[in-house]
């Protein structure tokens, strides 16, 4: 049967491939798209046809013939915070060699927001990426269906039974209270973050359990946050207090004591030791450069990408992951003072 000839004049449509190369057209969008399903004999003539026309899928025409929108969620709870900015750079690579984009929503610490965003925001795409979502187990475990497929960074799997990778940051608190009790500290102060947070409930897991097993320790829990100005506020119950070391909730909190300390006079190691955790990027560049756990903040991003890719295309994802942070020994932890 001759094929009619398609004028120049007007834009070439999925419909134009199709009928030159003498298919469907959920056959060109399947071979458009990547599938490895289709006939090797069949996908040479639609490329054929494609490449005669001058033609290439629009996204728009692609999710349109796909029902899919190539496009993926993150919600994360400070986007301010440079943790956050790496797990999502980690995760915006990863996917952007997929064909991917993403959409980023910032719930700024608010719970009632988080759910709002994470129902909106799947509603537009693909699938979803919770970045340490503060929910209750309970109401993760409900939204969850609604969310589907979705992975979760940094938060427990159970009872939410769902895709997970994290930092294990009951190691890394046990790391870094190891760290200081050798260097002789026996009054410690914590600076805590969000109460909403898993990752502060583990940090604080970590330190009873150490208190437990080291009954010459005393950890004295102060007024924390999750940001710089978090740390620089408690600067004054630091200096009023007769701990000798510091563990702040993270490297931001961290890099406001130091500076508020140093504005007061007070020596970092030398009259108190200050630790870190996540060993952001700027955390070697602090005066004196800070001691931290450090985190694969990027790989958490490429990770939950490759579980969430999995989900996407209907496969199982690899199993739920955690690592293990590392101390980073800097010039923020010294000796505790031999008058302390």
């Amino acid at each position: 049967m001759a094929r009619r000839s398609h004028p120049s004049s007007r834009g070439r449509t999925i419909s134009d491939v199709a009928e030159l190369a003498g298919v469907s057209l959920s056959t060109v969008s399947r071979v458009m798209n990547g599938s490895t399903t289709v006939d090797a004999a069949l996908a040479e003539r639609v490329r054929e046809a494609a490449l005669s026309l001058n033609y290439t899928a629009s996204p728009l025409a692609r999710s349109l013939v796909l029902g899919k929108t190539q496009t993926v969620a993150v919600v994360v709870p400070d986007l301010a915070n440079p943790v956050f900015q790496g797990m999502l750079r980690g995760l915006s690579s990863a996917a952007a060699r997929q064909n991917y984009h993403v959409l980023v929503a910032d719930s700024f610490e608010n719970l009632e927001e988080e759910r709002v965003l994470a129902v909106e925001a799947r509603r537009r795409c693909d699938g979803i990426v919770l970045c340490a979502p503060r929910m209750p187990d309970e109401e993760l475990t409900a939204l969850l269906p609604e969310l589907a497929p979705v992975v979760l960074i940094n938060r427990d799997p159970s009872p939410a039974k769902a895709s997970t990778v994290s930092a294990d940051y009951h190691s890394g608190m046990q790391q870094l209270l190891e760290h200081l009790y050798g260097l002789g500290h026996r009054r410690i102060a914590y600076l805590p973050g969000s109460a909403a947070a898993q990752s502060n409930r583990k940090r604080l897991s970590a330190i009873s359990e150490f208190a437990d097993g080291h009954p010459d320790v005393m950890v004295t829990e102060l007024q924390g946050g999750v940001g710089f100005e978090d740390g620089h506020a408690a600067a004054d119950a630091v200096a009023a207090s007769d701990d000798t070391a510091v563990l702040a909730f993270n490297d931001l909190v961290a890099m406001g004591l130091l500076s508020a300390l140093s504005e007061r006079g007070v020596r970092v190691p030398e009259d108190v030791s200050i630790t870190g955790f996540d060993d952001i990027p700027f955390a070697r560049y602090t005066t004196p450069p800070l001691t931290t756990a450090s985190v694969p903040i990027e790989e958490l991003g490429r990770q939950a990408w490759e579980r969430l890719w999995a989900l996407l295309n209907g496969q199982a994802p690899a199993y739920n992951l955690s690592f293990g942070p590392l101390v980073i020994t800097r010039g923020s932890s010294g000796p505790a003072p031999a008058a302390a």
